[in-house]
């Protein structure tokens, strides 16, 4: 499939349709263009693009817009659904209809600002183990990655009136780590990684909340692990609030995902490899999917 992203800049005061566009489409296939800018008129550079053919249901092409906010694609006839996405903006959703040996005239699309998530009620908010889940992934040296979980942790979320002020607290068993191999498992639990004996709990608490736009925050804290405490910032999607679960108790739901580093741990990978010891590389993504629950006097307790 020929697929195109446009560099182009137009004239200086010449409108989108005098643009100047073109696509050179091989046989039997047709053209779209499509031109993205912001809430304010400016190109919007990056955004995501993906078509889907509405009668086979597969994406034929994605890509993002150049830095003059063009997207140009030569696509299969028939019907598909074009999709625009940027950061902080709501998406923008169109069915096309392309004829074969026609590329139709580049449009302009406005991206609009993202209806804002309502943020959760000051208070305390605990985390419910059952539907959340620590994830890391880790690349095995030399060989595919390695996806893992910590299957004991508690937590919660003190949300302050000002969000910013909000305060995050998460204990990790570190012998509940997981990685559906036992004798991996036992590796990463003794000395030469964890050491759980010593260090049986990973902490990591949250001090400050930045926000970033639509959906987006940082949330920056200190984790400590292995003896160990530096500095993390947790890039985070916040998913909203809902009534529901196990007596329609209020819950919310966030998406925060963070690269760390082992050596910064003093977990020496150049030694262990000197020493002939298989390990997984120097970085580790760590990946938290939350749900909390509102604390009240009768918040139901969530089973084991």
């Amino acid at each position: 499939m020929a697929f195109a992203l446009l560099r182009r800049r137009r004239p200086k005061g010449a409108p989108a349709e005098a643009a100047g566009l073109s696509l050179s489409l091989p046989s039997g296939a047709g053209g779209v263009g499509r031109e993205v800018v912001d809430p304010m008129g400016s190109p919007m550079a990056a955004a995501d693009v993906t078509v889907t053919a509405l009668d086979t249901h597969r994406v034929v092409a994605r890509g993002t817009t150049d830095p003059y906010g063009f997207f140009l694609a030569a696509l299969p006839p028939g019907r598909h659904s074009l999709l625009i996405a940027a950061e902080g903006l709501r998406p923008h959703r169109e069915t096309v209809a392309v004829v074969a040996g026609a590329a139709a005239p580049t449009e302009r699309v406005w991206l609009q600002p993202a209806q804002a998530l309502e943020l959760p009620s000051p208070g305390t908010w605990l985390f419910d183990p059952p539907h959340t889940a620590i994830r890391f992934i880790a690349k095995h040296v030399g060989m595919a990655h390695v996806h893992g979980r910590f299957e004991r942790f508690d937590g919660g979320i003190q949300i302050d009136q000002d969000m910013t002020r909000s305060r995050v607290h998460v204990r990790i068993d570190a012998s509940s780590i997981t990685t559906g191999n036992n004798t991996r498992d036992s590796h990463l639990r003794s000395a030469d990684f964890l050491d759980v004996a010593r260090f049986p709990h990973i902490d990591f608490a949250g001090t400050r909340f930045a926000y970033r736009g639509g959906s987006r925050w940082t949330l920056h804290g200190s984790l400590t692990m292995h003896g160990v405490s530096r500095s993390v910032s947790l890039d985070t999607a916040y998913l909203g609030t809902v009534n529901g679960g196990y007596g329609e108790e209020l819950r919310c739901a966030a998406l925060a995902k963070a690269e760390l580093h082992r050596e910064d741990y003093t977990l020496n990978w150049r030694t262990m490899l000197a020493r002939g010891i298989a390990v997984v590389g120097p970085t580790v993504q760590l990946e938290l999917d939350v749900q909390a629950m509102y604390r009240t006097h009768d918040t139901p307790t969530p089973p084991e």
